[in-house]
């Protein structure tokens, strides 16, 4: 779901996170994308909340630094917003022009982004079944005499509003970095796109990044529920350099080390906290559930996937089956990559941070 696109043959995803800058180039090999090169810097990008000239020329600093050193070869880029700051929603209209159409998602759009239309870039795609057709749901009208009969056929469409001020920095940092920005989506696009495919089946993804946690609920390759929770990795790491007396750092490793395994062991000096931060996203997806069950759902979440840099936190995948009883694995957004096989074992532990990268990437390759 793009605000604006096109295609090139090499293409540059750019994930631009809170606490970090990862990028993946990919190549076009007869519609299969292949690694070409990646990169990785920490960094605290500051970009949702500060729009300083100072800021962005960091951001701008950092990425040039990264693109020199993973040597990338184009310059054709595509990077996405979060999905907590883009507003969306799935409606249904009657089959129309597309003329008749932009102005139909326009009014609709007022009736539920909390801020002026004129500040918001509108987006908006027709849902399409198995097929690649629209979607359309039946729909009655009524007759002269207050009878029903079979009418037109609605189809739904998925309405998107991201603030303007936003994607224009977005435009600024790209530009200043000597890029050229092919595509803008949302997350939640680019985690369906590396994690899912062509899977057609309710699926949860949960990403646990540094700072936050994003909840997204798929069907058909579309994202019904999102939601997003101020708890991330860094929240764990600082519990555990709290309780424990130590840096940042070794709490860190021992997080990598230990994880949920230590919980409720009496024999260590790890803290409840630590469980008491994970129940915070454990409600999240309960939350998330509910939605989509009162949305009118029936069908239940086949399989949880988790990715982020904290998503390898030890036996989270079996604490979280066990809550859920439902299927629950580390997603590879690698499976359909074509990459060196030594590079195996590199993607095995930091694999999952690259997620939402590949998945931009994978955005003009992939149909």
């Amino acid at each position: 779901m793009a605000l604006f696109g096109n295609k090139q043959q090499n293409y540059l995803g750019i994930d631009i996170g809170g606490s970090s800058i990862k990028l993946v180039e990919l190549k076009d090999v007869n519609g299969r994308p292949q690694l070409v090169t990646y990169g990785f810097v920490e960094f605290e990008t500051n970009i949702l909340k500060s729009n300083s000239p100072e800021n962005k020329e960091a951001i701008i600093k950092a990425l040039r630094h990264i693109i020199k050193e993973a040597q990338v070869t184009t310059d054709k880029a595509l990077t996405g917003l979060p999905s907590f700051t883009v507003f969306s929603s799935i409606i249904s209209l009657p089959l129309m022009s597309k003329k008749e159409l932009m102005s139909a998602v326009k009014w609709e759009a007022k009736k539920f982004v909390p801020m002026p239309i004129e500040e918001m870039i509108l987006d908006w795609e027709i849902i399409k079944d198995a097929e690649g057709k629209s979607t359309p749901e039946p729909k009655t009208q009524k007759g002269k005499k207050g009878k029903e009969k079979p009418g037109q056929k609605d189809m739904k469409v998925l309405l998107t509003a991201a603030p303007r001020n936003l994607v224009e920095r977005y435009v600024e940092i790209f530009k200043g970095a000597d890029l050229e920005l092919v595509s803008l989506e949302t997350q939640a696009f680019a985690l369906e796109r590396s994690l899912i495919g062509r899977d057609k089946a309710p699926i949860m993804v949960v990403d646990i990044g540094a700072t936050a946690t994003d909840i997204m609920v798929f069907i058909d390759g579309i994202p019904l529920v999102t939601r997003s929770l101020d708890i991330g990795g860094n929240n764990i790491t600082q519990t555990i350099a709290r309780s424990m007396n130590v840096t940042n750092d070794r709490a860190e490793q021992f997080k990598r080390d230990f994880g949920l395994s230590a919980v409720g062991n009496s024999a260590s000096r790890v803290p409840k906290t630590i469980e008491f931060v994970i129940s915070n996203i454990v409600n999240e997806i309960k939350y998330v559930l509910n939605l989509y069950q009162n949305q009118g759902n029936t069908k239940p979440i086949e399989k949880i996937i988790l990715c982020g840099g904290s998503s390898f936190l030890v036996n989270l995948t079996d604490y979280l089956q066990n809550i859920f009883n439902t299927k629950v694995f580390i997603g590879d957004p690698w499976a359909r990559v074509m990459y060196p096989v030594e590079l195996k074992p590199i993607w095995e532990e930091i694999g999952p941070r690259f997620a939402v990268a590949v998945g931009f990437a994978m955005r003009q390759i992939v149909s």
